[in-house]
């Protein structure tokens, strides 16, 4: 089965990921187009059907643009399991072969001897069920990923780590990402800049390119008070419509013909403890 994801509510056919970005997508908020395959649709497309590969191919076409490729495995992202490094993503897909490589190459992931391990210690099924997510992608100006109550502490605090280009340069390590602390409403509780001497970038070509940035900007804010309210008004919202904490995954993109900047989620999940 395959479905716009604001049409996948069913986790245990399309996954957490999917059911998610899903619900955020039907409630207005700003998740980037995308489709939901279904687990047993990604089996259908790895073992090579061509009725499912022609859907996949097609729906890939509609989104205008490269993508992303997530994991959005069954029981993934759930309160006590988010399978966070554990599964793979494929960003910048550009044609039919790297769509199917990358669909290939995210289903084999969730069979990692680290994946399968962590199965194992949370007491999981052995085998597992991989849905995926194809996701519009978004040239990211700066990404990052925010805590809607301190990850550590448990303090009722918004804590945010950013960088320039794509997240995944926050979510390797790769860089000392700039972080925040907000009080609920928006106030900042501490600003602490990073060294961010490199940005993920998307090639031309496919997939990414890592760059060095600019001198200037290596310690220069990724966040004016402009992003941190967007981004304040973003918790709030995941946090009505979801409950309870978020663990959100986020991008803003700048156009200078608009008079702010857009921001788009790109991941949701709650706080985990696994």
């Amino acid at each position: 089965m395959i479905a716009r994801v604001e049409q996948a509510e069913r986790e245990e056919d399309f996954g957490g990921k999917a059911v998610q970005l899903g619900r955020a997508r039907r409630l207005g908020l700003p998740v980037p187009p995308a489709w939901a395959l279904s687990s047993a649709f990604v089996e259908a497309v790895v073992a090579g059907d061509a009725g499912a590969i022609a859907q996949v191919v097609e729906a890939f076409a509609q989104l205008g643009g490269p993508v992303a490729v997530r994991s959005s495995g069954i029981g993934e992202d759930a309160l006590e399991a988010s399978f966070a490094g554990q599964h793979a993503t494929a960003l910048n897909v550009r044609s039919r072969e790297a769509l199917l490589a990358a669909v290939a190459t995210v289903h084999a992931s969730a069979r990692t001897e680290a994946a399968l391990a962590y199965r194992r210690k949370l007491g999981l099924p052995a085998e597992p069920r991989m849905g995926i997510v194809v996701q519009r992608l978004v040239p990211a100006t700066c990404a990052g990923v925010l805590f809607t109550r301190h990850p550590t502490t448990g303090a009722d605090e918004r804590v945010i780590e950013a960088t320039w280009g794509l997240g995944e340069a926050v979510v390797a390590g790769l860089v000392t990402p700039d972080h925040y602390r907000l009080a609920r409403g928006g106030g900042v509780l501490e600003r602490r800049l990073g060294e961010k001497d490199l940005a993920i970038l998307w090639d031309e070509a496919g997939g990414t390119r890592e760059v060095e940035v600019d001198a200037h900007l290596v310690s220069a804010p990724c966040l004016d008070e402009a992003r941190l309210a967007a981004l304040e008004g973003l918790a709030g919202s995941c946090e009505a419509a979801f409950g309870g904490t978020q663990d959100l995954e986020w991008a803003f993109v700048h156009d200078p013909e608009e008079p702010r900047d857009s921001l788009y989620l790109l991941q949701r999940r709650a706080i985990t403890r696994g």
